[in-house]
């Protein structure tokens, strides 16, 4: 089925069909390689409604956007927030929507799965760096890692395929990552690795944790056959299948590879504030024009402008000489 929308293109000639949206920046964790564990959140009035990011999102879909992310912070925190899965799910009822997903830490998948899969939601993104319940709590802070496991276990009982999300950090979790690999296939759930990404002030030197993942791919290739597949979920991982397995690993590096020439994404905060690279501190506010007029021109006209600005690429570094982020704000305000 067609629609008669135009789709959303860049100066580079980029069509933009996916938008990623943090409902909240709150979190229940504090991963120390996102946050600060004394984290300052935005007061509740700064929010947009409900509402208002149905209606937001709306416009985007209208627009051009044909796969939407609910993203965080933890975005199943967030008050009623199913309300807003409901009213999305219309638009994959009409066929204007072809996918909505959601990131999420698994806390609250025990509550929310059977619901998620009611209201067309087919896979989720669970991040889940380790199996160690201990090194769990160390990196999380406040997690305990049998309610995401539970988590897991009720989302793949309700029919969600799950994927897992793994930071790969030098001197944490290097060395269980075969192991979390197979433990993920074994279970039929496919696995991207990640490296960390230079944003916002957290209370760990990021130069101790970065680990290139050409390096971990090397070493996964002494115990793994991996051959390169073109398959893709929208997002900007590059996957391999691994034979031994027979699962899919993706690979996310930001760092030493970035993805920007085929970057088809743009980022909506909780509070309407579009970011149209994740590395960049250029935005647009859309909050104004959306509070401005109950039609959607100047909305429209603002998110056109907007696109138009989306930069070519972003300049993440770390390095021991970059002790300050590339960019001040925290993965949580713009949605993972």
């Amino acid at each position: 089925m067609t629609f008669p929308y135009a789709n959303m293109t860049d100066n580079f000639g980029r069509d933009i069909t996916y938008l990623r949206v943090s409902v909240t920046d709150r979190c229940d964790f504090r991963c120390t390689y996102c946050m600060a564990e004394d984290m300052t959140f935005l007061p509740k009035k700064d929010l947009l409604s409900l509402e208002e990011l149905e209606r937001l999102c709306s416009v985007f879909i209208a627009k051009g956007v044909r796969k939407l992310r609910l993203t965080g912070g933890e975005p199943l925190v967030r008050r009623n927030v199913m309300e807003l899965v409901r009213q999305l799910s219309r638009h994959l009822e009409s066929g204007a929507l072809e996918e909505l997903t959601l990131t999420t830490n698994g806390s609250q998948l025990s509550r929310f799965a059977n619901e998620l899969a009611q209201h067309g939601v087919k896979r989720l993104n669970v991040s889940l760096d380790t199996l160690d319940p201990s090194k769990f709590q160390e990196i999380t802070r406040w997690g305990e890692l049998s309610k995401v496991l539970a988590g897991i276990d009720a989302a793949q009982a309700a029919g969600l395929h799950v994927k897992i999300n793994a930071v790969a950090l030098k001197g944490f979790n290097d060395h269980e990552l075969p192991d979390l690999m197979r433990w993920a296939h074994g279970r039929g759930m496919d696995m991207t690795v990640i490296e960390t990404m230079p944003m916002g002030e957290i209370d760990a030197d990021r130069t101790n944790q970065y680990l290139p993942l050409s390096q971990l791919r090397a070493k996964l290739e002494r115990q793994f056959t991996l051959n390169d597949i073109p398959f893709k979920t929208g997002g900007p991982a590059r996957y391999v299948t691994v034979e031994e397995t027979g699962g899919k690993l993706g690979f996310i590096t930001p760092m030493t590879h970035n993805f920007c020439e085929s970057c088809n994404r743009v980022r909506l905060t909780c509070t309407g504030t579009l970011y149209m690279c994740l590395g960049q501190e250029d935005a647009a506010d859309l909050r104004a024009p959306l509070r401005a007029s109950e039609g959607d021109e100047l909305l429209s006209n603002a998110i056109d402008e907007a696109i138009g600005r989306k930069p070519k690429g972003h300049d993440f570094i770390i390095d021991r000489r970059t002790n300050r982020p590339s960019v001040s704000r925290h993965m949580s305000v713009t949605g993972g």
